[in-house]
């Protein structure tokens, strides 16, 4: 065999290995990006800790759709204040903490029954493509506002019963209404439209009050008693 088949050969032998190993780098950089929760996970944890509102700023400390304070905000990045940034920089910065931390820091993690991945505490930083899918980018940056109180339980009259019984761990608008009214009573809610811990103390506390089967659900009779019934503090 000559030098010039030799040589030739082994340029042949290196660019197919170079070859193998950007298609591997490729291949293990696509599969721990799947690693990351699925859109449906980060659905649910807005909801449980914002009602889904990037722009939320009760003024009790904690800003955004994830419910960030400051200090974690700053230490994956984040400038000036949660709430008033767009919806892309908070997903980004909400895969930012779960890379590092897992879902450690959301309660709502541990609410819902959230499991993490191979990329929960990987540390990981993420870019800004691969928190695209988690899906607030599409909306538009919320307006600057200055901390405020937490919001007002809703005047007038009681309003219609939604025609659903809620128990603990359910989400929805409805729950947010009767949460803001039970503000009536001091009982401080922020309105995240769940039902955990606090919502069922309200539940209960206005059935005890009001002569109605503590079950701890929320059906017509404690909705009604929301408006109409005994104060239940």
């Amino acid at each position: 065999m000559t030098n010039r088949v030799r040589t030739a050969r082994r340029a042949a032998t290196r660019a197919l290995l170079l070859v193998v190993a950007v298609l591997g780098l490729e291949l293990v950089v696509t599969g721990a990006a799947s690693a990351d929760p699925s859109s449906t996970s980060w659905i649910k944890l807005r909801m449980c800790e914002s009602s889904g509102r990037y722009s939320i700023n009760t003024g009790n400390g904690y800003y955004g759709a994830y419910q960030f304070d400051l200090p974690t905000w700053r230490s994956v990045g984040g400038g000036g204040r949660p709430d008033q940034a767009s919806p892309r920089e908070q997903d980004y910065r909400a895969l930012y903490l779960y890379r590092m931390r897992g879902w450690q820091p959301w309660e709502c993690g541990g609410k819902l029954g959230l499991s993490g991945d191979r990329d929960a505490r990987s540390k990981r930083v993420p870019s800004y493509d691969e928190s695209a899918y988690i899906g607030g980018s599409g909306l538009p940056a919320p307006p600057a506002t200055q901390p405020g109180p937490a919001p007002a339980p809703p005047s007038g009259g009681m309003p219609d019963w939604p025609g659903l019984v809620y128990a603990y761990g359910d989400c929805a608008p409805a729950l947010r209404t009767f949460q803001l009214r039970m503000n009536a009573f001091g009982y401080g809610f922020s309105g995240t439209g769940c039902y955990y811990d606090k919502t069922r103390t309200a539940v209960l506390d206005l059935q005890n009050a009001n002569g109605i089967n503590d079950s701890g659900r929320l059906g017509p009779k404690t909705w009604k008693a929301a408006w109409e019934g005994k104060a239940p503090r």
